[in-house]
């Protein structure tokens, strides 16, 4: 099959692949022979398209505007999914970015002449300069293993297969995580009626912090010491915490925010506790967060001896031609937006000075 040059090439249309293709194109690339953005989703939104419709906007994490374009003020009892969807469908209509889509990227390799290598599941390839690497973590959940999780004979779930408390009418759910997805599942669940029981590894960390830009700052900089010396990036609860709302607050009196503790196994029908205290469950739901979606990635041997890979901002350390958006101390929107901005200028640095307009 063909393959097609392009100087710059995205992988992924969420917060962090448009934010990059609005800088580029700010700087005189024009999408298709400057820059090409691919997808791997039939439509935009990114992985806010596949949300549940009870995760409403207003309760989801704060989304930071995209450069150009204000989100605006959307209804916060709307689903996150559509407002997040519809939003970026107009902005890549707005700035005619031309996504390809959909293509599930196999692999990034050493290509021909000096560029990277592209390929796609269904064969195409692209062949580019510079890589800019958006691919996020909605397609890569964790399921921590614990002994007796192949026996249980209830349902188990992750948190991106959650469509909707219906689901679990008449059943006990045990809740596995300590971060906000967990926290406000286990609130929905509550509110219709089903029970529930929480765990967590470590004692749930509420904080009374504001999470200004303060907080942001702190935060990037805990994540990006550890990125920097190649070690793996912290999950966001622990990086974070959790905000201690009216609303948890008032959870944690209802006894319903109240972890149990970390599991010693699980049994056929339901779970030991580590102290020893055992409950029956119907379901469990894997609340346990993502990685980042980067094997892909795995012919360009990034990895460190530490198990992450080293970065120095949106570059990494042993790609100079692959940059990293939406990892590490990018994975916040507003950082995935900021992210994008800064890997636009490292690209458009790389290319040749023929290629190359000044940055405005």
């Amino acid at each position: 099959m063909q393959k097609v040059e392009t100087d710059i090439l995205v992988i992924g249309a969420g917060q962090a692949g448009l934010s990059a293709a609005y800088h580029l194109r700010r700087r005189g690339l024009e999408p298709g022979g400057g820059f090409t953005v691919l997808d791997a989703n039939p439509g935009p939104g990114g992985a806010w398209r596949h949300r549940w419709d009870s995760l409403t906007f207003g309760a989801a994490h704060a989304l930071h505007d995209l450069p150009g374009m204000p989100l605006g003020s959307p209804d916060p009892a709307e689903p996150a999914s559509a407002v997040v969807t519809r939003y970026y469908g107009r902005y890549e209509q707005e700035f005619g970015f031309d996504v390809v889509r959909p293509v599930s990227v196999s692999a990034v390799a050493e290509g021909d002449g000096g560029r990277l290598a592209v390929r796609a599941v269904d064969g195409r390839e692209w062949q580019a300069r510079t890589v800019i690497n958006a691919t996020g973590t909605w397609d890569r959940p964790y399921w921590p293993y614990y002994p007796g999780r192949e026996s249980f004979r209830g349902r188990q779930l992750h948190t991106r297969d959650f469509r909707s408390v219906a689901d679990f009418a008449g059943q006990r759910v045990l809740v596995v995580g300590g971060g906000t997805s967990a926290v406000q599942f286990l609130l929905q669940l509550h509110r219709a009626g089903v029970e529930t029981v929480w765990s967590t590894r470590r004692p749930p960390e509420f904080t009374l912090r504001p999470f200004d830009s303060e907080w942001g700052r702190a935060v990037e900089a805990k994540v990006s010491a550890r990125t920097r010396a190649g070690l793996p990036p912290l999950s966001v609860v622990a990086a974070t915490g959790l905000p201690l709302t009216d609303e948890y607050r008032r959870g944690i009196e209802d006894g319903v925010l109240v972890s149990r503790g970390g599991i010693g196994r699980l049994t056929a029908s339901g779970v030991v506790f580590a102290d020893g205290s055992a409950e029956s469950v119907d379901t469990v739901l894997w609340a346990t967060g993502f990685r980042a979606a980067l094997e892909h990635l795995a012919p360009l041997h990034l990895r460190e001896p530490g198990g992450g890979i080293r970065m120095n901002g949106v570059r990494v350390v042993r790609e100079p031609r692959l940059l990293l958006v939406g990892y590490g101390e990018s994975s916040s929107t507003l950082g995935a937006t900021r992210a994008g901005r800064a890997a636009a200028l490292a690209a458009v640095q790389q290319q040749p000075a023929t290629k190359a307009p000044l940055p405005s």
